[in-house]
């Protein structure tokens, strides 16, 4: 990922320029010294990530992302916690306060390259990759970054251009449709049933007419989608004698 980082500290700037050389998937496209050298960097030069200070001259890293429409992913860095609630509305990926140690900038910077990767998978821009699966992924939902676990996952539901995930936990809406969302789970986890539904294999607790059931919830099965169901249940009978 490109990243470039905005700071009015030289030090700053030089400390996480050397966490940037340390992390393989990073690559350091800049470094500026306030938010308006970075509107014009980023007009010349292709970002994934900002590294963004907030108490800035000339305009403050809050301001820059105020103004700014679809910016790249944003991890702010500060001194100031007091800005992490307008921070986390304003759409930043994580919230990193001075000193900055590198445990916490690498958990950081791993969130950064999870979501990147999600957003290619749904966009089509990328093949799901031959390496095993994270267990976990990111979503947009409710002007924030919510981490998923897979194994958490219950069903989704298609709602045209959003999806509703529902977990273990809660339920999660995300602005992607069933389609986009399928090639990033395991096949071998996660069936579509329905047009506007996929569950998790593991959680299904029953199967009765046209209906799966799982924990309290009740999921459709669609003719189009019942032959295979059946057929990978009946791939899990103990007993086929009947």
């Amino acid at each position: 990922m490109n990243c470039v980082i905005v700071d009015d500290e030289p030090l700053a700037r030089e400390g996480l320029a050397d966490f940037v050389e340390d992390v393989d998937f990073l690559q350091l496209a800049g470094m500026c010294e306030n938010p308006v050298q970075l509107i014009n960097f980023l007009q010349a030069n292709t970002v994934d990530l900002i590294f963004l200070d907030i108490q800035m001259p000339k305009m403050s890293g809050m301001d820059f992302l105020k103004i700014t429409k679809n910016p790249p992913m944003v991890i702010l860095t500060t001194a100031y916690p007091n800005y992490a609630v307008e921070g986390f509305q304003l759409n930043v990926l994580d919230y990193l306060l001075k000193p900055i140690t590198f445990d916490r900038f690498f958990m950081a910077v791993n969130k950064a390259r999870d979501y990147q990767r999600f957003l290619q998978f749904s966009s089509g821009q990328q093949q799901a990759p031959a390496v095993p699966q994270a267990d976990y992924f990111f979503i947009k939902c409710g002007g924030k970054y919510e981490k998923l676990f897979l194994d958490e996952v219950l069903y989704i539901e298609s709602m045209q251009n959003y999806i509703n995930i529902f977990t273990t936990k809660s339920k999660y809406t995300t602005q992607t449709n069933l389609k986009s969302l399928e090639q990033y789970f395991d096949k071998g986890a996660f069936m579509r049933v329905h047009k506007s539904y996929m569950v998790a294999l593991r959680k299904i607790e029953k199967l009765e007419g046209n209906e799966i059931f799982i924990q309290t919830h009740r999921i459709p099965l669609s003719r189009n989608y019942r032959d295979e169901v059946i057929a990978t249940i009946n791939s899990k009978l103990l007993d086929r004698r009947g």
